[in-house]
């Protein structure tokens, strides 16, 4: 299993997810929320150094199949750019035969994630 991983400026989208046969399917949306630091905001503004970002999501995700040999699928995407309240900033998904396994990779993927692409956040203030 090769999972998907991408760096994108373009609107993430859940739909289309699991492959044919996962007995267990878990899906992590980081959504953008209202507020930053108990400031009202209009979204937020994510800037990566993006080769450096997609060699380090990949890397996550050659860590992800090697940990959890169950998995059938998964998807890493990191949106980067100006992305208002309500809209996915980070989507994992994964997919596999038991919902241990598929919860467990999701976790460990977004905990990863956090800890190693470089990309950073700044709220864009409520106008």
């Amino acid at each position: 299993m090769i999972p998907v991983c991408q760096i994108t400026t373009a609107r993430v989208d859940a739909a289309g997810f699991p492959a044919a046969g996962a007995g267990a399917a878990v899906s992590f949306l980081g959504i953008v929320r209202g507020e930053e630091d108990g400031a009202p905001i209009r979204g937020l503004l994510y800037e990566a150094y993006q080769p450096m970002a997609g060699r380090q999501l990949q890397a996550v995700g050659r860590e992800l199949t090697a940990r959890f040999p169950a998995l059938l699928e998964a998807r890493l995407v990191h949106r980067i750019g100006s992305i208002p309240v309500g809209e996915i900033a980070l989507l994992v998904q994964t997919a596999a035969p038991h919902r241990a396994d598929a919860f467990a990779a999701c976790q460990f993927a977004v905990d990863r994630i956090k800890q190693l692409l470089p990309i950073w956040k700044q709220g864009e203030p409520a106008v």
